[in-house]
């Protein structure tokens, strides 16, 4: 089986979805629309946005969970609670209790809108942290690795420091789907072998 380097599963930034960082909420979600729409609809859809400085580096990531917080700008007060978060036995009845204590979503869906035209994504966008980097030359196996270590939805992909793409979960999982099928098509056939000689 061939041995997948990061560089061939990556998305290249020039094909990704990325965003100034001074754009507003309501940029950045029209960038994305237009960036699935364009994208190979064999492949995946874009699930984040990359954000830009003035020099056109990347300093920044936005998750379709970064939009959702910052719309609902109380969840910093529940997120920084410390035990929360690191409760993992969260029932249905106490996310209700959290809701109904802060108040969260309490505003009308309708002020979404407004919300979206004046938040600006330098605000609310996750700056990645070492762990979120690999070198485009590293094989599927440390990316792999890096990503369930680390727990992470993609890795932005550097070349000689500088990032040049992204490295998604879900590109990961295809490859390593394809590998599993291969695998078992190959001890078919060997299988197949042996009983005809």
């Amino acid at each position: 089986m061939k041995t997948h380097m990061v560089k061939d599963l990556m998305v290249p930034l020039a094909e990704y979805a990325t965003v100034p960082e001074d754009a507003t909420l309501y940029d950045a979600v029209m960038a994305l629309e237009k960036a699935q729409a364009a994208f190979d609809q064999t492949r995946y859809r874009h699930r984040a946005l990359l954000v830009l400085n003035a020099n056109q580096r990347v300093i920044g990531k936005i998750s379709q969970l970064d939009v959702l917080k910052a719309l609902e700008p109380k969840y910093e007060q529940v997120m920084g609670r410390k035990g929360i978060m690191a409760h993992s036995g969260l029932t249905r009845e106490f996310m209700k209790s959290l809701m109904s204590h802060y108040g969260l979503w309490s505003g009308a869906m309708s002020e979404i809108c407004k919300k979206a035209a004046t938040l600006k994504v330098k605000d609310f966008m996750h700056e990645p942290t070492e762990g979120e980097h690999i070198d485009e030359t590293a094989t599927l196996n440390e990316a792999i690795h890096q990503l369930v270590i680390g727990q992470h939805q993609s890795l932005l992909v550097t070349h000689q420091g500088h990032i040049v793409g992204i490295l998604r979960l879900t590109d990961v999982f295809a490859a390593v789907l394809h590998a599993i099928k291969t695998c078992a098509l190959d001890d078919q056939v060997s299988s197949l072998r042996s009983q005809l000689e």
